[in-house]
């Protein structure tokens, strides 16, 4: 499927979706449509898996009518004796199991007949894939997508009816194109972004738009110590402790393999119950195995997952790379107990106003000695005084602050301020910091700026190279930001303001001496063509 095809994908799904929701809010009904194409893949993947398995066995879906059976549940119904010794090897290579009544292909031919036993099939089969499809346990995946609720109708039937009209037009939307699952793996992102387009201010708590993630996945993605040696061969594990949707980690991942290389464990946090189930999906849509991820729900301030909060300096997990774009000066309760906290004791706690520095010294303090991380942040965090001055000038001591990129305003949906990247490391090579100063190189949008692939490669390529560019980049080295009082405004450092061109008054004095000499001249000669004419000269 081409890139033109797959977009199309996306924006026939997004008409469905606006077409369908009617009174429903945008959050709400992307809830039931991600799912929807959520259990479309896993069905699709499940049969495809299965074909393989089964080879001739496999009943010809062309031989079975249109009752609204699938290839499988005759397959279950003829060799219901080889059922559990299928399964057991499905689960081995498919890593999951989907009972042939709860399949995308069954649900459909119930949509489409108007089948009283739709609402009820869906909730079955939602439980199901929550409690035994995989190996792990995905409890609560399908707990936003409410069956009952008033939203799909007053009544069970009225419900149902809704539900028939929503599975089927999807259903008909597919259709028309390839069922490759790269190409609804991207319809579903392509879906997120629409949502958060819609969704205004709340969709910071979930998506990071696919410019900015491209250029984050792009800097984690290149050798840590050496980023003109290029891309990493592999990448042992990858964190995100605020991965809203996922897209960023898949970013990440989608990267890595473009490039030839391999990704191993992908680690990801998130507190909104609505968006981590919404990851957990994702991960699952784009073909990352269950075993080759783990999202959690929690908080991230607080650091409640007990697989971080290991004591044990040896078995306390670190991370290759960290990414995150996490709430922008988030007002927390640190409490007078964070001031002990591993994360925060050696370098202070932020202030309630903005949690921004807590989140990035969550992410450094589980960053391996020789990894990277990239945060997006708003440029607050590189001026404002107080507690964060005095976390600011123990990162810049340490030498943990590689590079600061600015980039324009309002590239995001949830605010139209500027923000900026951090580029961390424990251990980097260079002494200085580069600047980037990004701010004025974006294609202007109606809703939203953008930053072309030509915005985001020189961006990138500067990072890799470290150049230093007239009014775009410079090395800085530390005794000047100490001399600026360990101030990071960017501004400071790399200017964009065209300077004024000076002016050589000698060669202005002489030119205006010239053109006097010059009127003189024009004025005599003028004035004796008056004279010839008996007229009056010019004064």
């Amino acid at each position: 499927m081409t890139d033109n095809d797959q977009k199309q994908l996306g924006k026939t799904l997004w008409a469905i979706a606006d077409q369908l929701r009617g009174a429903m809010n945008a959050d709400d009904f992307r809830d039931y449509m991600l799912s929807f194409l959520f259990l479309r893949y896993l069905s699709w993947n499940y049969e495809e898996a299965a074909k393989k398995e089964l080879g001739a066995d496999y009943p010809d879906p062309d031989a079975i009518g249109n009752g609204g059976r699938t290839p499988l549940s005759v397959w279950y119904a003829d060799n219901a004796d080889d059922v559990p010794a299928f399964e057991q090897q499905m689960r081995r290579k498919a890593h999951y199991v989907i009972q042939p009544q709860y399949l995308w292909g069954h649900i459909v031919h119930l949509a489409k007949s108007h089948n009283d036993a739709l609402l009820d099939t869906l909730q079955g089969g939602f439980k199901y894939i929550e409690e035994e499809s995989f190996q792990s346990h995905f409890q609560g995946l399908f707990s936003e997508i409410n069956l009952a609720s008033d939203k799909l109708g007053r009544k069970y039937a009225d419900r149902n009816a809704k539900l028939c009209a929503i599975i089927s037009k999807i259903a008909e939307g597919i259709a028309d194109f390839s069922t490759d699952v790269d190409a609804l793996g991207d319809a579903y992102e392509y879906l997120i972004g629409q949502f958060a387009a819609g969704s205004g201010k709340k969709a910071g708590e979930f998506y990071t738009p696919q410019q900015i993630s491209n250029i984050l996945s792009a800097i984690v993605t290149l050798d840590s110590q050496e980023p003109k040696a290029g891309p990493r061969r592999s990448l042992g594990s990858v964190f995100d402790f605020a991965c809203g949707s996922g897209s960023l980690l898949l970013n990440v991942r989608h990267r890595m393999k473009a490039a030839g290389g391999s990704i191993g464990r992908i680690y990801g946090q998130e507190s909104n119950i609505t968006t981590y189930n919404l990851a957990r999906m994702n991960m699952l849509l784009h073909g990352v195995k269950d075993t080759e991820f783990e999202i959690y729900h929690g908080d991230t301030l607080t650091n409640d997952w007990d697989f971080l909060r290991e004591t044990n300096p040896a078995k306390k997990p670190r991370f290759d790379a960290v990414v995150a774009n996490p709430p922008f000066s988030y007002r927390w309760e640190p409490g007078e107990a964070m001031a002990q906290d591993p994360r925060f004791k050696n370098h202070g706690v932020a202030p309630k106003s903005a949690a921004d520095f807590a989140f990035l010294l969550h992410g450094l303090h589980y960053l391996k000695d020789d990894g990277v991380m990239a945060i997006i942040l708003p440029h607050g965090v590189l001026f404002r005084g107080g507690k964060e001055a005095a976390i600011r000038t123990k990162l810049l001591t340490d030498g943990h602050i590689d590079t600061v990129i600015g980039l324009p305003a309002n590239l995001f949906y949830s605010t139209g301020i500027p923000v900026c990247i951090l580029v961390l490391k424990k251990c980097k090579k260079p002494d200085d910091v580069l600047f980037i100063n990004a701010a004025e190189h974006f294609t202007k949008g109606k809703r939203q700026n953008q930053l072309s692939d030509q915005d985001i490669a020189r961006i990138v390529s500067t990072y890799r190279e470290r150049t230093e560019q007239a009014r775009y980049s410079r090395r800085v080295s530390l005794q000047e930001i100490i001399d600026n009082e360990y101030n990071l405004n960017i501004s400071r450092y790399v200017s964009t303001a065209q300077a004024e061109e000076e002016v050589d008054l000698t060669a202005v004095h002489a030119e205006l001496v010239r053109i006097e000499h010059d009127l003189a001249r024009a004025k005599a000669s003028h004035n004796a063509f008056l004279a010839e004419l008996s007229l009056a000269p010019v004064p």
